[in-house]
């Protein structure tokens, strides 16, 4: 995308996990800065309402596409409806992602395991290979990529190994699709995102588990200060790029010890 940020009328994002919560707040921030958008989600009926929901708030086009990101066939699937109805793809957000119950690490079966890999993951890097292929096709060759990497990307909660080992390894992910997107125009950055209130986080004001064995209630932000932040990210020109930043409820229990 080589478009400023007061140019961004013609350009095309996809985000993943875009038909409720965090992605949803995104891909309505992207919508009302101008970006025509896709969202992708496992579940038709629940893309197909928040498609028209959003473009009514927004004034822009959204367009819904179910996927299951962990699936290399629906993914090319994915990416073939946007090159046939757009041609190109100037944004990917790769949100889409699942947790687990804190459970200790011995009692987690294997499909449990397999199932956020596939998820926070793979999803992400299959969505990552799709989008090289196509920006790098496409004239003007190039686009951004923005992985949602989560505070566990850097500290993990209690009984909390596989969501913070895939989070972990989005890092990585995020640093190897930068350096291997330069010759091309690519930009790639990772936003770590502390207590955005959605569904997902609803049990941290009736308390989560602590480091120090203890259960205390946390606070939340709104997950419109994440959309806003992916907003500024998104709209960098392609010589700019925010590779990490973190945005967090101010006072929840991250800086410090526990």
């Amino acid at each position: 995308m080589t478009q400023a940020s007061s140019d961004v009328k013609n350009a095309i994002a996809l985000v993943t996990g875009g038909g409720t919560g965090i992605g949803r707040a995104i891909a309505n921030a992207l919508g009302s800065a101008g970006f025509k958008v896709v969202i992708s989600g496992r579940r038709a009926d629940v893309l197909e309402k928040a498609a028209h929901e959003l473009a009514a708030e927004t004034g822009t086009e959204f367009l819904a596409v179910a996927a299951d990101v962990s699936d290399p066939s629906s993914v090319r699937n994915l990416f073939d409806v946007i090159a046939d109805r757009y041609g190109r793809l100037d944004l990917l957000v790769n949100n889409a992602g699942m947790g687990l119950p804190a459970v200790p690490m011995e009692e987690l079966s294997f499909e449990q395991w397999n199932a956020i890999l596939g998820a926070n993951l793979t999803g992400a890097f299959l969505c990552t290979q799709q989008a090289f292929r196509l920006m790098k096709a496409q004239a003007p060759q190039g686009g951004r990529i923005i992985n949602n990497g989560s505070i566990s990307a850097t500290t993990p909660r209690p009984h909390s190994a596989p969501y913070t080992a895939t989070k972990h390894a989005i890092t990585g992910l995020t640093k190897s699709t930068a350096l291997d997107g330069r010759p091309f125009d690519i930009a790639c950055g990772q936003i770590d995102i502390g207590n955005a209130a959605t569904d997902m986080t609803a049990r941290m004001s009736a308390g989560v588990l602590q480091a120090n064995g203890e259960t205390a209630a946390e606070p939340t932000i709104s997950a419109e200060h994440v959309a806003r932040a992916v907003v500024y990210m998104a709209t960098l020109p392609l010589e700019a790029n925010v590779l990490s930043m973190t945005v967090m409820a101010t006072k929840m229990p991250l800086v410090g010890r526990g």
